[in-house]
């Protein structure tokens, strides 16, 4: 049985990585398939048997694959319409999930209850956010207090899910996807929108209220402590109430997993009620003999592990612990001795089909990975060894067995992982947790400042580690079949080890699985030849972010925008793809000009990745020309020579910098790259006057095979003459999907269709990736490269504005 569900688990997968779904009829031919297998099974022929075992297999992965098909159908199906994009819409519903609050809004799930706007069409359960007005940006006490489980009447304008769509990226649509999220929007300001009821009462609703008190109530006890957001997080799984910098010691440290609510707090919370339970029952003779104690154990540990994951938000590493306890809890109802595989496959079994999309989250893979590779390293092992052997073992196995995911997934992994475990995990575990469990009790409160110090030395102590200078290491994005093979190389070395000839007591020859783990790290991605250059326009919504690439340099020409005061262009989009891509230094890094859009992710960049020289239009006194010692302005005139690839800076004007009634755009850096196969222009946000400067002063100089529309597409720029002298074969619009702007502007598409040029948007295309090589260009766009089901189809942009 155990090969039949992991079949059923990799048809789930792979239903996961299709364009579109299949025709659900076809799910009939299953039956035939398992109606003959079990024919087969009846002969006694071995070999018929054996084709049965294996029709049976393909029978199960077929059946994954339609049940995850359908279950994606069924939730398809509940879509806002295109024609209610940006409309106003009364809806009456409630508050669905824990709100998440920042310096400029409150978002929250909501489950529509009731469309009071006639003929309107919306999703079940929508994404809202409520924005201070802008008179009011200085105070939070401007916001509602909106509370978990309230009924409010509002008035809405929303979109269908759309995200940013890069290699080695965060797709937002997927995870609107699995979080049943159909459709996003916000709260437009109205007098009718109304709190209509305190509390609804559902089981569903009364967890997040009481998920949200706890929060409350933990922030309120210690109000200004560096680390209430992790107790938080390790109470009810809040992992946004974790501050960006402490996120990144964690990541560093490769301690991450312990601050969420995890399969081992979920476990050691569940055994501690389980021998409680246990102890107190055995008091009991009465309750003894009406019940046996193991029994009655059994139930009290599945339910606590059941109350502390939905707490917790019922992530997938909870989910797998109480599906895994389930199983235990079960055999030892029935008396039946269960092997600790069989918990494992029969876990992965109940999370894939109550949750097929699982198989998508880095966590399901590393969770279960772990799990794995520790009954990898301790099942079925003879002899005995010491307790901190044993620990030591693990804590190895755990961390190499992980590699391969980890680089697949997030290009990184800590080298100083194994200690900073070896410390964490028991003081997180026996100390931080159980005391913030505790504390989650209203009279116990006072348990959070012993949590709360203990946690505190445990921080100190990974600073420390996570400060080391190669505490972590990163490279490129792994091929596939790189990482299967490292994944088979890890497992060949964990396993027991030879004896004498080598044959009798182990397996030999265990030193041949690192041999399988070098591809992984020695086959390096492609990169440009002289003279070719390699760009990437990135997709960042409102913005702009394009990396250029020759044989042996990088630039980075924008940064895109910042999106809170965590998160931004730099760290969501443009680091990962510098990881995956295997760029590990910016050679020259330019912002165009100082408006946020393409400035917003500077920082988060020259954190991350080592920058030579930092070129731009920004003031002396830009906090960006104080974080960095290498910098000069642009100005016209200045070129380069990077491996054949010639680069120009077209504008400004070194008079231009004293002239202080100019707008930032007009001090938008503009930079041509010209190659033997072609030449890009990237004008920033350049508006008329400025074009027609340019026009005056280079003139033909101007034309290029490439070009990136300024301003992305506003009325104030691209005039017919400006459009006419570049002349592009290719004009890229980088734009947020339904943009407020309205950029960009259909006037303006019109004037570059008439010329000639053929049209991509970032919002409907995702990043544009070109190659300037064998005397063309070659243009690709990550929407059609990764086209996945969950996807709005891209709309051709010769039809549309």
């Amino acid at each position: 049985m155990q090969a039949n569900i992991l079949a059923f688990a990799l048809g789930v997968a792979l239903l996961q990585q299709q364009a579109t779904l299949p025709e659900i009829s076809w799910a009939w031919a299953l039956l035939p398939g398992a109606l003959f297998s079990r024919i087969l099974w009846r002969y006694q022929s071995p070999i018929l048997a054996v084709a049965g075992k294996i029709l049976l297999v393909v029978t199960f992965f077929g059946a994954g694959f339609f049940w995850a098909a359908a279950f994606a159908q069924w939730r398809l199906a509940d879509a806002l319409p295109y024609e209610w994009e940006g409309r106003d819409i009364q809806l009456v519903g409630v508050v669905a999930e824990l709100p998440q609050a920042n310096e400029l809004r409150i978002r929250f799930a909501f489950d529509v209850e009731q469309v009071l706007t006639e003929s309107a069409v919306v999703p079940a359960r929508i994404s809202l956010a409520w924005y201070k007005e802008r008179e009011e940006y200085a105070s939070i006490a401007m916001l509602p207090q909106i509370n978990a489980g309230e009924r409010w009447q509002v008035t809405t304008r929303l979109k269908r899910p759309h995200g940013s769509s890069n290699p080695h990226g965060f797709d937002a649509e997927k995870s609107a996807l699995e979080r049943n999220i159909r459709a996003t929007g916000y709260v437009r300001k109205s007098n009718d929108n109304l709190r209509l009821d305190e509390m609804v009462d559902r089981p569903a609703y009364r967890i997040e209220r009481l998920r949200q008190e706890i929060r409350e109530r933990f922030i309120q006890t210690l109000p200004d402590y560096a680390y209430v957001g992790v107790l938080v997080a390790l109470a009810v799984g809040e992992q946004r109430a974790i501050p960006r910098e402490q996120w990144q010691v964690f990541t560093r440290t490769g301690v991450n997993h312990l601050m969420s609510i995890s399969g081992l707090h979920v476990t050691m919370v569940s055994s501690l009620v389980f021998a409680l339970a246990y102890w107190l029952w055995c008091w009991s003779h009465r309750l003894a003999l009406w019940l046996p104690a193991r029994k009655a154990a059994a139930i009290a540990g599945l339910a606590a592990a059941l109350g502390y994951a939905l707490l917790a938000g019922f992530e997938v590493p909870a989910q797998r612990t109480v599906y895994m306890l389930a199983v235990v809890a079960i055999a030892l109802w029935l008396g039946r001795l269960t092997s600790a595989t069989t918990v494992l496959t029969w876990a992965l079994l109940a999370v894939v089909v109550i949750d097929p999309w699982a198989v998508l989250s880095p966590g399901f893979w590393l969770s279960f990975g772990a799990i794995a590779i520790i009954m990898l390293v301790t099942v079925g092992r003879i002899g005995k060894t010491h307790w901190l052997t044993g620990w030591a073992r693990v804590q190895w196995a755990i961390t190499l067995g992980l590699i391969p995911l980890l680089l697949a997934m997030f290009q990184q992994v800590s080298l100083v992982s194994p200690i900073a475990n070896a410390i964490a995990i028991p003081l997180v575990s026996l100390v931080v947790v159980p005391l913030t469990l505790l504390a989650a009790l209203p009279p116990l409160d006072f348990m959070l400042l012993p949590a709360h110090m203990a946690l505190s030395v445990c921080m100190d102590i990974l600073r420390w580690l996570s400060d080391v200078p190669q505490a972590v290491w990163s490279q490129h994005a792994p091929p596939l079949w790189t990482v299967l093979a490292g994944m088979a190389g890890i497992i060949w070395m964990l396993l027991p080890s030879g004896g004498g000839l080598g044959f009798t007591a182990g397996f030999p020859a265990r030193w041949l699985g690192a041999v399988a783990l070098l591809p992984m790290f020695l086959l390096l991605p492609p990169k440009p030849a002289t003279g070719e250059l390699w760009l990437t326009v990135l997709d960042v919504g409102q913005g702009l972010a394009v990396v250029a690439r020759t044989e042996n340099n990088a630039l980075l020409y924008d940064t895109g925008p910042g999106f809170n005061s965590d998160a931004d262009s730099g760290n969501r989009i443009i680091v990962p793809f510098l990881r995956g891509e295997s760029i590990r230094q910016l050679d020259a890094m330019i912002v165009s000009h100082a408006d946020s859009d393409h400035s917003g992710g500077a920082q988060s960049v020259l954190d991350a990745v080592p920058v030579r020289w930092l070129v731009s239009s920004l003031n002396a006194d830009h906090p960006l020309q104080q974080a960095t010692a290498s910098k000069r302005a642009c100005r016209a005139g200045e070129s380069w020579d990077w491996d054949g690839v010639r680069f120009d800076m077209l504008h400004p004007l070194e008079q231009s910098y004293d002239n202080p009634k100019l707008k930032t755009n007009a001090l938008s850096c503009v930079l041509k790259i010209t190659t033997a196969h072609g030449s890009v222009l990237l004008p920033a946000d350049i508006e008329k006057k400025t074009e027609r400067e340019l026009i005056a002063r280079i003139g033909n100089a101007l034309s290029s095979t490439v070009l990136v529309a300024p301003h992305h597409g506003s009325k104030t720029s691209s005039t017919e003459e400006f459009v006419r002298q570049v002349n592009p074969a290719l004009t890229i619009f980088t734009v947020g999907y339904r943009s407020h702007f309205g950029h960009p502007r259909e006037e303006v598409v019109e004037r570059y269709r008439t010329q000639g040029s053929k049209l991509l948007r970032s919002d409907t295309d995702g990043a544009v990736l070109l190659r300037f090589a064998d005397n063309r260009v070659t243009v690709e766009t990550w929407r059609a490269l990764y086209r996945r089901y969950w996807q709005d189809a891209p709309v051709s942009t010769a039809n549309q504005p």
